[in-house]
């Protein structure tokens, strides 16, 4: 791998003193993580506006979540290797510019096939944001400070799930679905604002080359990283693709109060990011197996603990605070393992992050069809006790 050395940030120093703007800088990421999220999600409560509208179905206007989702973990890997030694500064300007304008675009689409090009330009934009923004997060703040950047860069994503798309899908019902996508790029507008005003110049520390994003696995604690983010993460999405089923048929809970407990669900969520990354100062390898233990209990007792409406809350809470650590702890363990390398670690983790949602979600539909919806809590249960096997055998960083 080439390794290009720029002069060092000064507040990577390793100091105590993180001047205001740092942290500005770090939250516009963070904003713009929200902004990313929340337009990849959007279409999911927009799906029968889109479709009534455009003359597809439901099923095909799906394809407005899959084809951002699969472009982006094919774009997160290779864009870090197309942008070469370009101002890490610039790329981001471009691609939050590039989701502004495929916004643009999706709310004046006059039928789907353009809507659906719309949609390939914000996967590209998802995967370039996502992996290069956690890596410069960090650049921006002394040592001590990484895992705590990384819970801000990584709580716009999980607030994006509370708060963004039950806002977007509120906007399209009050207004229509374009008025939708127009304010989700209004909110990418300011995100590239912020960029302008508060991100300073990020020389390319490394140039990224194809060959160098397969040999991150050679690093034993990057593949366990990596491992632990595939497990995860597919194990969480083939259980909670299906956790509305779940609530109702395992734990007797109406459909009227699935909504709020869902967002409960994102609420906790967003305390266990930060309590992760809080965590993670102290010992981040600890915190990742804690985080897995704790999501292989909450999954593996809630077909019997679940079985009552208090029970299934208590549960989906402890399971939002679970999963909402897992980013934070696993991305800032692969970059503490792997400073010199931190684009292509970080590219070839939001690659299989995106990749295993697709697959988790696709195991669970084979699960819940071949043993019933309860066994999606069992199979995610699995997963996520590997993970503890997989952290554990992995040398410290």
């Amino acid at each position: 791998m080439t390794i290009v050395d720029t002069e060092k940030s000064p507040t990577t120093s390793g100091g105590d003193r993180v001047p205001l703007t740092s942290w500005l800088a770090v939250v516009t990421m963070a904003v713009g993580t929200f902004a990313l999220v929340t337009v990849e999600s959007l279409p999911v409560g927009l799906l029968p506006l889109v479709g009534g509208d455009l003359h597809v179905s439901e099923g095909t206007a799906g394809l407005m979540v899959t084809v951002p989702g699969l472009v982006a973990s094919v774009t997160a890997p290779l864009l870090p290797v197309a942008i070469g030694r370009l101002d890490r500064r610039v790329a981001l300007i471009g691609l939050i510019t590039l989701m502004v304008l495929a916004n643009g675009l999706s709310a004046v689409a006059s039928d789907f096939t353009v809507l659906l090009g719309a949609r390939f330009l914000i996967g590209i934009s998802i995967g370039g944001f996502w992996s290069l923004a956690a890596g410069l997060a960090v650049r921006l703040v002394p040592d001590r400070f990484v895992p705590r950047a990384m819970s801000v860069v990584f709580g716009g994503a999980t607030a994006a799930n509370v708060l963004g798309v039950p806002a977007g899908t509120l906007i399209g019902g009050l207004a229509d679905w374009r008025t939708a996508f127009v304010a989700a790029g209004a909110l990418g507008l300011l995100v590239l604002v912020g960029l302008l005003f508060l991100l300073p110049s990020m020389p390319a520390r490394q140039v990224v080359q194809l060959r160098t994003l397969p040999q991150q696995f050679r690093h034993p604690v990057v593949r366990a990283g990596v491992i632990a983010t595939f497990l995860l993460v597919g194990g969480h999405f083939a259980a909670f693709t299906f956790v509305s089923p779940v609530l109702r048929t395992v734990s007797g809970i109406g459909e009227g109060a699935i909504g709020p407990l869902l967002l409960g669900f994102g609420v906790a969520g967003i305390l266990g990011n930060f309590l992760a990354g809080a965590a993670a100062e102290q010992n981040v390898r600890a915190t990742i197996v804690t985080l897995s233990v704790l999501l292989t209990a909450v999954l593996a007792v809630f077909p019997l603990a679940g079985r009552t409406p208090v029970g299934g809350t208590l549960l989906l809470l402890g399971w939002g605070l679970a999963f909402g650590g897992v980013p934070v702890g696993v991305q800032t363990w692969i970059l503490k393992a792997a400073p010199d390398s931190a684009e292509a670690a970080t590219a070839l983790n939001t690659s299989v992050y995106n990749l295993a949602i697709a697959l988790g979600a696709l195991l669970g539909g084979v699960v819940a069809t071949g043993l019933g919806t309860s066994a999606v809590l069992t199979a995610g249960a699995l997963f996520a006790l590997l993970t503890v096997l997989a952290v554990r055998s992995a040398p410290r960083a």
